[in-house]
């Protein structure tokens, strides 16, 4: 799958990750991963674009954005996966700054990522984090969370994740460990939000 039509979307991510003009979905999908892990001002595909820097929430909707426009195929459908994270889970995956945002009890997240139609077969899209193994461009990546509940995201994926979050996160808990991700030593695998 290449040689998509160029929008202002994909002629903005292409310029800055130095894609060629006919740029493969799989480079597509590494240019978006390649982006730092952080929140931008900006809530955003369009955030996460003019910052070069985004969240599994505006990383996953960029991406999702540009799939259904040059992709339609792929039928990009955001998820919500609402889990558990205790210390040791974000020390394994994270690193020790992350562990150490974590309450000895745990905490509850909402990590969103894409699921795809590709060749006939499902497969799982997660760019949160720019580490890791790329995209192989045939089968499921890994998720940058722990097991948990996945939630579909209907047609406004934002209001649905602020309302999984408002019924089982703790904003005063979360906070701290979503800005312990964005320093520079995590993550080791991966990551939520």
């Amino acid at each position: 799958m290449s040689g998509p039509a160029i929008t202002p979307m994909l002629t903005s991510l292409a310029a800055r990750a130095g894609l060629p003009e006919n740029a493969s979905l799989v480079e597509v999908v590494e240019a978006v991963r390649s982006m730092p892990y952080g929140r931008p001002r900006e809530r955003s595909a369009r955030g996460a674009l003019a910052e070069w820097r985004g969240t599994c929430s505006t990383k996953h909707a960029l991406l999702a954005a540009i799939l259904a426009e040059h992709w339609p195929d792929t039928r990009p459908r955001l998820v919500h996966r609402v889990y558990r994270c205790t210390p040791e889970d974000a020390s394994r995956s994270f690193g020790p700054a992350a562990a150490a945002a974590v309450p000895e009890e745990g905490l509850w997240d909402v990590h969103r990522y894409l699921i795809i139609d590709l060749n006939g077969n499902r497969v799982v899209i997660d760019v949160t984090f720019p580490s890791g193994a790329g995209w192989d461009g045939a089968t499921s990546m890994p998720l940058a969370c722990g097991q948990g509940t996945d939630h579909p995201a209907g047609p406004d994926p934002d209001a649905d994740k602020r309302a999984l979050e408002e019924a089982y996160c703790d904003p005063a808990v979360r906070e701290p460990f979503i800005a312990a991700l964005s320093e520079p030593a995590t993550p080791l695998r991966g990551g939520p939000v």
